[in-house]
């Protein structure tokens, strides 16, 4: 008699909740730990005092002229390097709407396609989730060195295209299975000022022992959102990635459910015309090129000007490099009312020339005031003057913060939360009342909620502002 072999026993798939219910729930612990287990909070100022010292940074402005490697185009007049690497400074035409109703500019724009990486690697002590931060320098910045993620690199960076020193942890982002991913989506950079630029903002959990080098520390979400009540201390980047760590649910409701808030951006997007063409930068309509700037004939908007950067802490040393300078400190803010007895934010539908799509969700604010000081009444910018003249008693949070250093001189904006109980509950078109939670909610999808709205969700996230 024979016996037949017995069928090879079928190995079902180990199935997983679609979402870790109790992720959202370790990031408000870690919110809530406005001391870490690791630095102490008291001990960041010196800290990083203390790599400014170790590193010699310097940012020294200088005729566009005197900037090595880097030409205008003889036939365009587009600004790029020998190496046609990096970015290169391009002319844009914009043309929003038809008709009678159909508006349109010039300005210059950074042309750079390739996909950056920030990173924020995550490791638990003591139970709480605690972030590794870095203390980078930007030439644009203001005050130079501030927090930033753990990894913020270009591809041009992290393969090595400026020939510079290794991207370190870079490895935790690129190679699988190095940590467990706990966000990672595509999110805009400025759409004002880049054209459909897009960085991957990864939160990665490490499992195993992570070594700190000298310009890292491990610090808990509540502490970070303790510096970003400080001036120019958190840095633009850093805020978009931690936007992206999930929030507890709360009592789950909302004005309009996520379906009504989807239905309507989604027709905002629908509804608007944008047109963005690339055109040479040279001759562009408004705009003169002198022996320092690029700018508009009015002097209004920004300029892009050229440095020269030396720094001891970065991949390369020494560099020069165009920036773009804004004319005027920014007013960026959210007007929010408790509906129902439940926080709310009102959101812009906003365009912007640069954007991969028609609109992003941005702030209720978004100006640089000195840009329309010369409008009156219904020509002025919506909701501008009631942020400006808004009562102190009214104002939850108001923070100075740096733009992204790496393409940007000096861009600063003011960031608030201001109470306006006396919007009505149907603003005007293009404007809708959402909750935290379910702006955060788009977070995990590319492309809906603009860097300005990003920074002012980090500083929710982080326990940096709580609504009332």
């Amino acid at each position: 008699m024979t016996y037949a072999e017995p069928a090879p026993r079928r190995t079902e798939p180990v199935l997983k909740p679609p979402v870790d219910p109790d992720l959202p729930h370790r990031v408000a612990r870690s919110a809530a730990a406005t001391e870490g287990a690791v630095t102490r909070t008291a001990d960041v100022a010196d800290w990083l005092d203390e790599r400014r010292r170790a590193h010699r940074f310097e940012v020294e402005r200088i005729p566009l002229a005197d900037l090595d490697g880097w030409s205008f185009d003889e036939a365009t007049g587009n600004l790029g390097h020998r190496t046609g690497r990096f970015f290169t400074v391009e002319g844009l035409r914009v043309t929003t709407g038809e008709g009678p109703s159909r508006h349109r500019w010039h300005q210059p724009i950074i042309e750079q396609p390739e996909v950056g990486i920030l990173g924020i690697l995550v490791k638990d002590f003591g139970g709480v989730p605690h972030f590794l931060m870095q203390a980078k320098m930007e030439p644009g910045n203001r005050d130079l060195l501030q927090l930033s993620p753990t990894v913020q690199a270009t591809r041009s960076n992290y393969t090595k295209a400026h020939k510079g020193a290794d991207v370190k942890y870079i490895e935790y982002f690129t190679e699988p299975g190095r940590g467990r991913v706990l966000a990672d989506s595509l999110q805009s950079e400025h759409g004002s000022w880049f054209l459909r630029k897009s960085n991957r903002n990864i939160l990665v959990e490490a499992t195993g022992d992570v070594p700190v080098h000298d310009d890292f520390v491990w610090l808990t979400l509540g502490q970070i959102g303790t510096l970003l009540r400080r001036d120019n201390v958190v840095n633009m980047d850093a805020r978009t990635v931690l936007s992206c760590a999930p929030l507890p649910d709360g009592d789950g409701l909302a004005l309009h459910s996520d379906t009504e808030l989807l239905s309507w951006f989604t027709a905002e997007r629908s509804r608007h015309d944008v047109r963005a063409e690339r055109v040479p930068l040279g001759g562009l309509p408004g705009w003169t090129r002198g022996e320092w700037a690029v700018e508009r004939e009015d002097g209004r908007y920004f300029g892009v000007v050229g440095v020269a950067v030396r720094a001891g802490s970065r991949e390369v040393a020494r560099w020069t490099q165009p920036l773009f300078e804004p004319k005027g400190l920014g007013v960026t803010a959210f007007l929010t009312r408790r509906i129902g007895g439940v926080p709310h934010l009102l959101a812009h539908a906003r365009v912007e020339g640069g954007f991969a799509d028609t609109v992003e969700l941005g702030p209720t604010v978004q100006y640089t005031p000195a840009n329309y000081a010369h409008l009156a009444g219904p020509d002025r910018p919506p909701f501008l003057d009631l942020v400006l003249g808004a009562d102190p008693r009214r104002i939850r949070y108001d923070t100075v913060h740096s733009e992204e250093g790496g393409r940007f001189l000096n861009a600063e904006s003011r960031y608030l939360f201001v109470e306006a109980d006396e919007v009505p509950l149907d603003p005007p078109p293009g404007y809708l009342w959402a909750t935290p939670r379910q702006l955060t909610r788009l977070l995990r999808h590319n492309h809906y909620l603009n860097v300005q709205a990003r920074t002012l969700l980090s500083c929710l996230t982080s326990g940096a502002v709580r609504l009332r």
